[in-house]
C-alpha cells in the first residue's frame, strides 16, 4: 500500500505541476471527487431553487468546483498549491479561487457565504510541516474564521481520509470549540474502500443529523464490499470455491455477457503440480 501523501510532503510541495496535472486527469480520482462533492452539497441542506455562493475549502484544481457550478451554485476556492490553483486556471474553472493556507484562516468578511465544502484535504492540518505548526491550533484558527464567515443557520461539510481516532477526534473536538454543532456522518461503514466519513458543522441551532448511506445490492460500492466478504468466505472455508464461481456465472448470463459452459471442472481445485 502506498504512504499517505500526508506523510511524503507538505501539500504545496507533494502537489507540484507534475501531481498536480496526474491528479487532475486521472478517471478515478475524478469520480470520487465528484460523488464526494454531490454528497457534501446534500449535507449542506440547501434550500431548493437557490444560488448559494459556496466557500471551497482546499479547492486543489477546481474538480469539486466543477460539480457546485453543475448544481447552480457560485463558488469561491482557496487551496495552498500554486501548481493545483494553475491547473485549475488552464481548465478555466466558473469559480474565483486564490492562494491561501487554510490553517492561517478563512480571509473574508463575516456572513459572506451560504455554506462551505471540503473535499479531502483538513486532514493535512493533523501534520506539523514546520516547527510552528501546531495541528490544534491551525484547525482552531480554521474552524472559527470560517463560523465567522458563514452566514446564521448555514452549514459547512467536511469530507476527510484520517489516518486514526485520535485525528478524528482532534478535528472534530477543535470545531465543536469553536462553536459549531453537528457530528460525524459516515457512509457505508462496513466497506473500508468505500467508507466516507463527513463532519456536517452547524452554525445555528442543534439539528438532527442525516443519516449515513448503507447501501444495497445495486450500488457499486456497497457491490465492491460484498464482494470481498465473498472472497474472505472463500479463503477461509466457509463457502465453495464452485459455488462462488456459478453465481458469478449466473449473474453475467442475466447482464447478456458472453460466459463460458459449465463443466465439471468449473471452479475444481487444481492439483499441485510438481
Amino acid at each position: 500500500m502506498s504512504k499517505r501523501p500526508e506523510l511524503q510532503a507538505p501539500p504545496e510541495v507533494y502537489y507540484g505541476v507534475d501531481e498536480a496535472r496526474k491528479y487532475t486527469q486521472n478517471t478515478r480520482v475524478i469520480e470520487v471527487q465528484e460523488k464526494c462533492t454531490e454528497r457534501a452539497l446534500e449535507l449542506l441542506a440547501l434550500p431548493d431553487d437557490t444560488c448559494a455562493l459556496l466557500l471551497d475549502i482546499g479547492c486543489g484544481s477546481g474538480l469539486s468546483g466543477e460539480t457546485i457550478t453543475e448544481q447552480g451554485h457560485m463558488w469561491v476556492g482557496m487551496d495552498i498549491s500554486p501548481a493545483m490553483l494553475g491547473t485549475a486556471l488552464e481548465r478555466e474553472v466558473d469559480g474565483d479561487i486564490m492562494l491561501a493556507d487554510i490553517g492561517q484562516g478563512v480571509p473574508f468578511r463575516a456572513g459572506m457565504f451560504d455554506g462551505a465544502i471540503s473535499i479531502s484535504a483538513v486532514q493535512w492540518l493533523c501534520y506539523a510541516d514546520t516547527s510552528n505548526h501546531k495541528p490544534a491550533k491551525r484547525l482552531y484558527k480554521l474552524f472559527m474564521t470560517l463560523f465567522a464567515s458563514l452566514s446564521r443557520g448555514s452549514r459547512a461539510v467536511f469530507q476527510f481520509y484520517p489516518e486514526n481516532d485520535s485525528q478524528v477526534e482532534l478535528i472534530v473536538s477543535q470545531a465543536m470549540r469553536a462553536g459549531f454543532t453537528g457530528g460525524l456522518v459516515v457512509d457505508y461503514p462496513n466497506s473500508s474502500k468505500a467508507k466516507k466519513i463527513y463532519l456536517v458543522l452547524m452554525t445555528g441551532g442543534g439539528g438532527p443529523l442525516p443519516s449515513g448511506l448503507q447501501g444495497d445490492g445495486g450500488n457499486n460500492n456497497q457491490a465492491l464490499y460484498q464482494r470481498r466478504e465473498r472472497m474472505k468466505q472463500i479463503r477461509s472455508g466457509r463457502q465453495p470455491k464452485r459455488a462462488w464461481i456459478m453465481q458469478k456465472k449466473e449473474r453475467r448470463r442475466k447482464q447478456g455477457k458472453e460466459v463460458r459452459l459449465d463443466s465439471k471442472y468449473s471452479g475444481r481445485k487444481r492439483s499441485d503440480k510438481f
